[in-house]
């Protein structure tokens, strides 16, 4: 993602090479800290692509300074990584963001919803830090059941479960809200409407119907119209 976030950057404007490692790290914050020892060789590789054009110029004091400046060549490779991410890209948070950092460089709406939809359609399935093994007597099979918030008697694992939930489910909003999924409005007398505000807290799914009252897919009791 080191490459995508310089990419990034340059199709905001020509940078000196601190500016932009001052950018990444602002970025990527404390969980995954930017060093000269992988910033400079990444560039020196976009730079030997011919993604990026590298401009020495004399400094303030006699010093030389690299301006980077994104090529024709750079644009396309960034659009091509933002059009289309792989899977982690999508599912590990902090590369999904850098993702979403510079989304808005892809011209085409479509486009930038259908990566927003796949974020959607990952948060959607039933996600724990904890899980419990289920056993059917009957088949002699079982499997991993996600633990909830309410499944535990561990303040600090319950902390977690919480807070995840909480994030997880304002960021579907919002992904909902962008995207149009889910769409119909309370204007529009559509059932779509009624639904869109009956979303189960733990899983995030749509109920199945107006007067459901538990979640089709993991049993959580749904808030009330």
């Amino acid at each position: 993602m080191l490459e995508l976030a310089i990419l990034g950057f340059l199709a905001d404007g020509p940078l000196h090479g601190y500016q932009l490692r001052r950018r990444i790290a602002h970025l990527t914050g404390h969980t995954r800290p930017v060093s000269d020892g992988s910033l400079y060789p990444a560039i020196n590789r976009l730079v030997k692509a011919g993604l990026l054009d590298r401009r020495i110029e004399p400094g303030a004091a006699a010093a030389q300074r690299h301006t980077l400046t994104l090529t024709a060549a750079g644009r396309a490779e960034l659009l091509r990584r933002l059009r289309e991410p792989a899977d982690l890209e999508i599912s590990d948070s902090t590369r999904y963001f850098t993702i979403l950092a510079f989304l808005s460089h892809l011209p085409d709406a479509a486009d930038r919803h259908a990566v927003l939809r796949r974020r959607l359609e990952f948060l959607e399935q039933p996600a724990s830090f904890f899980y419990d093994y289920d056993y059917d007597s009957d088949s002699g099979h079982g499997e991993d059941r996600p633990l909830r918030a309410d499944d535990t008697d561990d303040p600090y694992r319950r902390g977690m479960l919480l807070i995840a939930r909480a994030t997880s489910r304002a960021e579907r909003s919002w992904l909902r809200e962008v995207t149009g999924a889910g769409a119909g409005t309370q204007e529009e007398g559509g059932e779509a409407a009624c639904l869109l505000d009956r979303v189960c807290p733990d899983c995030g799914r749509l109920a199945a119907e107006r007067d459901a009252r538990y979640c089709g897919r993991c049993g959580t009791p749904l808030p009330s119209l």
